[in-house]
């Protein structure tokens, strides 16, 4: 089975989340964080820069590993697994800015959009947030619904 590392930031600063909205491709029209897949002799947080640059443009800083989660989902009518690197950071360098892809905004953290999101961010953000490390396992069928999950905390 194919696997394929991503990395997902979550800006948490004054009681708020930055979320962006996907302006193109997969997941268009979706709120989440920041964060794409690792490319070719990259590691995991030169991708989680590279990508918060290219997204938002701004550096991160004092961000920390929250959780490491694994879908295994179909991608192009093939079985393939992700796993997904989720950091949480509480300050970056640079202003905050839309790029092609994504449109940025500030969330109160008691209202965080999840009907606007991944439906597996519902289940396993909630954690992250109230700062628990947690492994996680959603099986995902063709339609990305979920058929089931696993969530451990590593803490």
């Amino acid at each position: 089975m194919k696997k394929i590392y991503t990395t997902l930031l979550f800006i948490i600063k004054d009681n708020k989340i930055l979320l962006a909205q996907k302006k193109r491709g997969f997941g268009c029209g979706k709120y989440n964080g920041v964060g794409g897949k690792v490319q070719t002799n990259e590691t995991i947080k030169q991708a989680l820069i590279r990508e918060t640059k290219e997204e938002i443009n701004v550096m991160p800083l004092n961000y920390k590993k929250m959780a490491t989660i694994n879908f295994d989902e179909f991608m192009n009518n093939e079985n393939v697994l992700v796993e997904m690197s989720v950091f949480i950071s509480n300050d970056f360098n640079g202003v905050i800015c839309e790029s092609e892809e994504m449109c940025p905004r500030w969330f109160n953290l008691e209202n965080v959009p999840y009907d606007l999101m991944f439906p597996d961010e519902k289940i396993w953000l909630p954690y992250v947030l109230n700062n628990k490390r947690i492994k996680a396992y959603f099986k995902l069928d063709k339609n990305f619904s979920i058929e089931n999950y696993k969530i451990k905390n590593i803490m």
